[in-house]
């Protein structure tokens, strides 16, 4: 199984450099064996190439949702429509995952760990919520991963047996993952 967690965010945009946060400190910790740790910023096309190479991709990024700043969750993403415009400074998660067919890629599962902004106007610094973030959605990353090598072990257990397969592609939108959305904060 191999595992990509990719930091994607402005730095450059206050509490948008979350997701790179994130994975510059995820990075120097050790992982399982097969995860690989990004920093993809904005470059959302790279980004897009790499999703094919994995089985499971977990994006961190900064995303409002309405919540407290500083929230966390989770969502599971699918792959929608290609987008007929592209701006790779403005690369939402979801625009990324509309690239990944244009580019010939094909869509794994792919998992989204999302922090509630304060703010985003220019500037280098997280505000204090989002900072108070980090350490939770390192642990919160560290337990899907777990989750899916637990998960792809169980399969690989039922594969042997001849019965069912998890992952593929999926269709367009958003599907919540289970546990009420998976809000952690």
């Amino acid at each position: 199984m191999k595992i990509l967690v990719a930091g994607v965010g402005n730095v450059f945009l206050g509490d948008d450099g979350f997701g790179v946060e994130v994975a510059r400190r995820l990075a120097e910790t050790d992982l399982p064996a097969g995860v690989d740790v990004g920093d993809f910023g904005i470059r959302g096309i790279h980004l897009a190439y790499e999703l094919s190479a994995y089985d499971t991709t977990i994006l961190v990024d900064a995303t409002p949702r309405g919540e407290p700043p500083g929230s966390l969750y989770t969502l599971e993403l699918e792959e929608g429509e290609p987008q007929t415009v592209i701006d790779a400074h403005g690369m939402t998660p979801d625009a990324v995952l509309d690239l990944v067919g244009v580019v010939g890629g094909e869509m794994r599962r792919v998992l989204l760990v999302g922090c509630e902004p304060a703010d985003v106007s220019p500037g280098m610094e997280l505000s204090a919520p989002v900072t108070a973030a980090i350490e939770p959605a390192i642990r919160l990353v560290r337990e899907l991963i777990e989750e899916e090598i637990d998960a792809e072990a169980i399969d690989h257990r039922s594969d042997s047996r001849g019965s069912g397969h998890r992952g593929g592609a999926v269709a367009a939108g958003h599907r919540p993952l289970p546990e009420d959305q998976r809000n952690v904060t």
